[in-house]
């Protein structure tokens, strides 16, 4: 059975800011000064991203000392991937079973 794509997540993920802070993440655990650096971003803005991405369950945060470290939840873009996985093997198959409606 054919699964949604969760939308929200989909919103998430289509900032450009914060896709740039997930590919980052894809690659090391940063702290929050890390990613200003890399990003370019006011300290603010990103934070304000990163507690969309928190909530969002996108990354987690790691405490050590008087910095919060960031990293990537790997199981929800497979989650997500998931998804788009099965909508193109629906789409597969309808072109490939050459499924259309008629009209009326």
């Amino acid at each position: 059975m054919l699964t949604s794509v969760d939308t929200d997540l989909i919103r998430v993920l289509g900032d450009p800011l914060r896709l740039r802070i997930v590919t980052l993440l894809a690659r090391e655990t940063l702290c929050t000064t890390h990613l200003v650096e890399e990003t370019g971003a006011r300290q603010t803005n990103l934070s304000n991203h990163l507690k969309v991405l928190r909530e969002a369950g996108v990354v987690e945060t790691e405490p050590c000392g008087r910095f919060t470290y960031y990293k990537l939840r790997p199981e929800v873009l497979e989650s997500l991937a998931g998804s788009f996985t099965e909508l193109a093997a629906a789409a597969r198959q309808t072109t490939e079973n050459s499924v259309k409606r008629s009209c009326p």
